[in-house]
């Protein structure tokens, strides 16, 4: 349109005769582009346009009730990057960590790679190694089984035809040039057991005020750098590209976390227009909401949790999704409004429930921080923080509640970023009375006794509870200790007899060599 403009303009300006017009034209033009951007992007009508389409093309799903939350990770996204970076050399670095489905375990992967400073290495060497520990480990292990040796010729950090991003968009096709945008990378084992690079692709769809989408994925294999390898990437590129219509025919791409993490924000934003399309504006804004990002917290929204669908009558998979709880608009406004679901495997659907219409009055994540330190006046809250509130949602007392937890984080004064806690505390923060009770991140399996220790009495004042339901739930968080149904804890139990009959049997073979 602008082009357009200008050629009109400019002709006309060719073919005027007086000065006069001629610098009336001149000032048409300026104030035509002024005028632009002052509306496109100073005000945000680009964004308000491309969110609403997104909203336009959603395939929304309104839920009666919360899904129950499993797995729940312990350690926060920071530490996991800073316990890695303790565990490599000068010449390396860490990619991204991921969390994704190892072998029905949820597990942060990342690859460890040439650094960015050292340029000879980036030329030369190969992505040689994968970190993969357990996200319901309150101590993951850099260490043993959890180091994968994995040769990959293409790598995020490696330089020209051997980077990720590069070799990836010199495997689109003409059309896909113009479509699709390599984005997030996870490391994760196909359906033969074998470790690939899965790359995330945003497929741009429209074209007036065009929107990020799911694209599907560009798979690429392991293996060493040589000329063949060479010839291929320099000429089409690396990778088979899945489309989002083909995922099914992978079924390790189903149930996984596969989406670019600002598609489905901007998917989640897009509900401010439930009201309709002038709802966002400042004279209405009735169901106007935002995702509230903490300027203390270095890792904001989305955060990818294990939902179980199971018993619900919703066609929803049990498994990975991206969670937001979205908030009103205003500073002041810190309640819950919406709780967002999004399929972290890319599936075209987004869940949501509506807190607000339900006037449930549960506070938001906003409210979050200052309750975790109010509880705890004995700490030293200028150098640990608060981060990472995620859903936690159990049914005890009778029904489904939904608490936040949260994972206190150490940070030195003069440090930017935050570092690993060795024996991390957690806060579960009941989002309707808004008291918070502190957990064993050691004992998963011990969290409910707690909560309802904590929270019993209080519940049953409040909500008229008989004593038949507090002591049936008693009666059940007893029986899930005596016979494990938290996966987290049945997972880490599995793995550590794992790992001592592997050590056993490694010892009777070198004692026989």
């Amino acid at each position: 349109m602008s082009v357009l403009f200008l050629w009109f303009t400019l002709s006309k300006f060719r073919a005027a005769v007086g000065a006069g017009k001629r610098i009336l034209i001149l000032i048409g033009i300026v104030a035509f582009f002024v005028t632009g951007w002052f509306l496109g992007w100073n005000t945000g009508m680009y964004n308000y346009m491309q969110t609403y389409n997104v909203f336009n093309n959603l395939n929304l799903v309104e839920i009666d009730e919360l899904p129950l939350t499993r797995n729940e990770r312990i350690q926060p996204y920071n530490n996991i990057v800073t316990m890695a970076y303790e565990s490599i050399g000068e010449t390396q670095e860490v990619s991204p960590p991921q969390l994704v489905r190892v072998d029905s375990v949820n597990q942060w992967t990342m690859a460890v790679q040439p650094a960015k400073e050292y340029s000879w290495q980036r030329m030369s060497d190969n992505t040689e190694e994968i970190f993969t520990v357990a996200s319901t480990s309150p101590f993951p292990r850099f260490a043993g089984e959890n180091r994968i040796p994995v040769t990959f010729a293409i790598g995020e950090s490696l330089a020209f035809s051997r980077n990720t991003y590069n070799a990836v968009v010199q495997r689109f096709n003409f059309f896909q040039l113009f479509t699709l945008e390599p984005s997030e990378v996870f490391y994760m084992k196909d359906d033969t057991g074998k470790w690939v690079q899965v790359v995330s692709l945003i497929k741009w769809k429209g074209f007036f005020f065009p929107y990020p989408s799911y694209g599907g994925v560009m798979i690429i294999e392991p293996g060493e750098h040589d000329t063949t390898d060479y010839l291929e990437r320099i000429t089409i590129g690396k990778g088979t590209y899945v489309a989002p219509d083909q995922t099914q025919q992978y079924p390790f791409l189903t149930k996984q976390n596969t989406l670019a993490e600002n598609v489905s924000r901007l998917q989640a934003q897009s509900l401010q227009f439930l009201g309709g399309f002038t709802d966002p504006l400042p004279w209405n804004m009735e169901t106007a909401v935002k995702i509230p990002d903490l300027k203390d917290d270095e890792n904001q929204q989305p955060f990818v949790t294990d939902f179980d669908f199971a018993d619900m009558p919703y066609d929803a998979y049990n498994g990975l999704h991206h969670w937001f709880g979205l908030e009103p608009i205003g500073e002041e406004r810190t309640s819950l409004a919406f709780s967002v679901l999004v399929p972290a495997d890319g599936t075209d659907k987004l869940y949501y429930y509506n807190h607000g219409a339900k006037k449930e009055g549960l506070a938001g994540v906003s409210a979050m921080p200052l309750k975790v330190i109010e509880s705890r006046k004995e700490y030293d809250w200028s150098v640990n923080k608060p981060v990472e509130f995620r859903p936690f949602i159990k049914k005890i007392a009778g029904r489904k509640r939904m608490f936040v937890i949260s994972t206190v984080a150490a940070k030195r004064d003069n440090s930017k970023k935050f570092d690993g806690a060795a024996t991390p505390d957690l806060a579960l923060i009941d989002t309707e009375y808004r008291d918070v009770i502190w957990v064993d991140a050691k004992h998963p399996s011990t969290w409910e006794e707690t909560i309802l220790k904590q929270m019993g009495e209080t519940w049953q004042t409040s909500e008229n509870l008989s004593d038949e339901v507090l002591n049936s739930s008693k009666k059940d968080i007893d029986l899930n200790q005596e016979n494990p149904l938290f996966e987290a804890d049945s997972v880490l139990r599995k793995n550590e007899v794992n790992d001592s009959l592997r050590a056993a049997a490694q010892r009777i073979l070198d004692s026989l060599n």
